[in-house]
């Protein structure tokens, strides 16, 4: 009788995604979600968005089975938790107060992006080794090697979650708004579903938004000029020097995912008078529209709402995907036929009390969310429940 194969499964970081082959990120990763593509990681890097000077020190995981690379992650030392989405501000407070440091920590998440997808990008071989007992052991000790005090995976998907169910492991949830295509023909269609209120509040919305003289212009992918782009992206900027902080990122970040993704590109400017006021861009993945950046300089009734979200829901159909994840924020998507996702994320704390603690607050937590979810499906505006 034949010895059964040994496996060994090591786990090492590395610098740069230039270091990680092309070829070995695109085979683990697949081509569903543009924020997994190798070229989104290295647009990133090369145009300085995550950088040591940044707060952001690319550490990508690297997993290995008897010496072949089987699977990939994308990683950060962290110096600060911003860009995150998932915020930890509190625990950094309180374990200064005592006088411990929480920074460095280890991120395994897409930089800037509440989106849940792939994070663990791994071949069915180690999927089929892996228990969340060995990846837990695995994080934990990568964690010390590289000087952090923590490890944190954000938003990732179902078949991610069942590897990382370990009592060790510390698991939040929160909440989002997603618009789902249950096969509507038209936007008119989906109004249909919604009550005869809400329905006739968007289209007050969107009337309102044409009486302005707003009119709509959609370009896609390379045919995005540098005039257009260089518009959107002080649109962009605005967003964020509104709060008084610079963006998270810069004009040759989306300079070359125009160049190097252009096939997801979905650029969608308003216009009055012939000027240009306001932009959102989207990026569509195989079922799923992302709704991740917008700005404008002045405020106009309404525009937001139908830039970001009633434009997004016509693309998405137009395009027809399933699924369009408008961003993290919240409440006002639900009255526009947004509904309710739980995200999830998981979080290692390698400090024993500060983990008993943390545990604590994260089912407290929960439960408030568990709540705030309940409470938004039931103020659902369809006319009938037709939601999954």
């Amino acid at each position: 009788m034949s010895e059964p194969a040994s496996f060994e499964i090591t786990l090492e970081t590395c610098a740069s995604v230039a270091d990680i082959p092309q070829q070995d990120w695109q085979r683990l990763a697949g081509c569903s979600s543009p924020f997994l593509r190798y070229e989104f990681f290295q647009a990133l890097e090369s145009s300085g968005c995550t950088v040591p000077e940044t707060g952001w020190t690319p550490s990508h995981l690297i997993f290995r089975i008897n010496g072949e690379i089987c699977g990939l992650a994308p990683g950060y030392l962290k110096t600060h938790s911003m860009g995150e989405y998932v915020f930890d501000w509190s625990w950094a407070d309180a374990y200064q107060r005592h006088g411990l440091p929480y920074y460095p920590k280890l991120l395994i998440a897409v930089p800037f992006t509440p989106s849940q997808g792939s994070r663990l990008l791994f071949s069915d071989a180690l999927r089929a080794q892996l228990t969340p007992q060995i990846l837990n052991d695995l994080l934990t000790r990568l964690t010390t090697q590289v000087g952090a005090h923590s490890w944190h995976l954000l938003f990732p998907n179902k078949a991610d979650q069942a590897l990382l169910h370990h009592d060790q492991e510390l698991h939040r949830i929160g909440c989002q708004f997603h618009w789902h295509n249950r096969d509507y023909q038209s936007f008119d269609n989906f109004l249909g579903v919604l009550t005869s209120r809400k329905r006739k509040s968007i289209r007050k919305e969107r009337r309102q938004v044409a009486d302005q003289g707003i009119r709509f212009r959609h370009v896609h992918g390379r045919d995005i000029s540098d005039q257009a782009l260089s518009a959107f992206y002080v649109f962009y900027q605005a967003t964020y020097l509104k709060r008084g902080r610079p963006p998270y990122l810069n004009k040759q970040f989306f300079e070359q995912l125009r160049e190097a993704m252009p096939e997801h590109l979905h650029l969608i400017l308003a216009v009055q008078e012939g000027e240009m006021i306001a932009g959102a861009l989207f990026l569509a993945g195989e079922d799923t529209l992302y709704g991740r950046y917008w700005g404008c300089l002045e405020e106009y009734n309404h525009l937001h709402f139908e830039t970001c979200y009633y434009q997004g829901i016509e693309l998405a159909l137009a395009l027809g995907l399933q699924h369009f994840d408008a961003g993290a924020q919240g409440e006002h998507k639900l009255v526009r036929g947004f509904e309710p996702t739980i995200t999830h994320s998981w979080h290692g704390i390698l400090h024993p009390g500060f983990r008993e603690a943390v545990e604590s607050f994260t089912h407290e937590e929960a439960s408030h969310v568990v709540s705030y979810f309940d409470d938004a499906q039931s103020a659902l505006p369809f006319r009938q429940q037709e939601q999954d």
